[in-house]
């Protein structure tokens, strides 16, 4: 027996829309895949260890061969791509990152054994100088000042030195001026014209940042990176950056951090006609396994809600340290 007619009458009841759960599969406006993750992942020199990173609860170091397991994981649940970031020691770092330049670094030879055992995934290598630096900042420094010009020949080796690796794209996160497109030219004029350029595009100077830096050891000795990374204040800039990078090269522009800048996801997304990407910092992560480790929230829910998001502010693809554990709950339905 139906209903009465409502007195209302009402044309329109978006609520019928939302009446049972297959209904609501079909309207729905926004979805999330692993295909759309990229895992970054943490290499570190050893054999058969990983380290738990104390500040990002369920993420871990990894020494190559366990990377390598981590990635095949991934791979199978159907994630595209891993994103490498190198922990460098202590002893191997200088003011000029010269071991980022090293054929036979960790770096190069985590990329190439990824290439070796999984042909299929993505690898994606972070270009900038802070992992190498006795200085901790992602640029040249000279007096106290981070030096822009001096910086992107030392940038440009690093990123050819990965693509002859094996590097699918290469990712400079360092935010000096006209950087994209003197890696461009390096690239292209070094044979390398198919490795592409994802740019860290609107990189915020932000404190979400704090257990990445733990996990790499790579803060700034001195100083901030406030003269290089944006304004957590700024729209309209995310917008220049965006412009200068795609016109010197870019493949795929980047916004970093990704929930706390919603806004320059969506005006980058509506403005450009590139991919856009979106990266779920440390900060973004550590909060959410907190929360739900004081049972504060349900961290499944709260997780795939923020993902979600993301997904429906315009990212194409989100770098998230919950890959592997999202993927593993959209494989669950």
């Amino acid at each position: 027996m139906h209903e009465p007619t409502s007195p209302l009458g009402m044309k329109e009841r978006p609520r019928r829309n939302r009446r049972t759960a297959s209904i609501r599969a079909l309207v729905r406006e926004t979805r999330l895949h692993p295909s759309q993750f990229i895992l970054p992942l943490f290499v570190m020199e050893g054999e058969k260890r990983s380290l738990p990173i104390t500040a990002m609860p369920g993420v871990h170091r990894f020494t190559r061969d366990r990377l390598l397991d981590e990635a095949k994981e991934a791979h199978r649940l159907g994630i595209s791509a891993v994103a490498l970031f190198p922990v460098i020691p202590e002893t191997k770092k200088d003011s000029s990152a010269s071991e980022s330049m090293n054929a036979l670094g960790l770096l190069p030879e985590t990329v190439r054994a990824l290439k070796e055992a999984i042909p299929g995934l993505t690898v994606i290598t972070d270009v900038a100088m802070d992992p190498y630096s006795l200085d901790g900042h992602d640029g040249l420094v000279r007096d106290g000042s981070i030096l822009n010009d001096e910086t992107l020949p030392i940038l440009a080796a690093m990123a050819i030195n990965q693509a002859k690796a094996g590097a699918d794209i290469v990712a400079p996160s360092d935010m000096m001026d006209g950087r994209v497109g003197y890696l461009r030219r390096a690239l292209d004029e070094a044979g390398y014209s198919e490795v592409g350029i994802l740019a860290y595009t609107a990189k915020y100077a932000s404190g979400f940042y704090g257990p990445f830096r733990e996990a790499l050891d790579s803060a700034p000795k001195h100083g901030d990176k406030k003269t290089y990374q944006m304004d957590m204040a700024n729209r309209r800039e995310a917008w220049r950056e965006a412009r200068l990078d795609i016109s010197e090269g870019a493949d795929i522009v980047m916004v970093k951090p990704a929930l706390p800048y919603l806004d320059i996801i969506s005006d980058l997304k509506a403005r450009f006609d590139v991919p856009v990407a979106a990266y779920q910092v440390s900060g973004e992560y550590s909060m959410i396994q907190a929360g739900a480790a004081a049972g504060y929230i349900d961290g499944k829910s709260v997780m795939l809600e923020s993902l979600l998001a993301i997904r429906r502010a315009g990212a194409d693809m989100i770098l998230t340290y919950a890959a592997i554990q999202a993927a593993q709950w959209l494989s669950e339905g």
